[in-house]
């Protein structure tokens, strides 16, 4: 399974309580869609630093790093390559 997959299917299994691959585009705002709220932030941070094995810094804690599918696979590979 690839990150984006993984983080999709997350997201559509704990949040939206689907498997239909529609109900999410990978530019969707977790935030401004009313997908996520602070909490669902910090499963999401727990999830991806679990599931990949990488450690996110409070100051990473942002929007363009965690609110859709592309940025959170975006941030990973950076995180990933450094």
């Amino acid at each position: 399974m690839s990150t984006e997959e993984k983080i999709r299917a997350f997201i559509l299994e704990n949040y939206l309580f689907t498997d239909d691959q529609s109900e999410l585009k990978n530019d969707d705002s977790f935030l401004d869609q009313g997908i996520l709220d602070s909490t669902g932030i910090l499963e999401i941070i727990f999830f991806i630093e679990d599931e990949f094995k990488i450690k996110i810094k409070d100051e990473e804690m942002i929007p363009d790093n965690l609110d859709s599918v592309d940025k959170i696979v975006g941030f990973i590979q950076r995180k990933e390559n450094e």
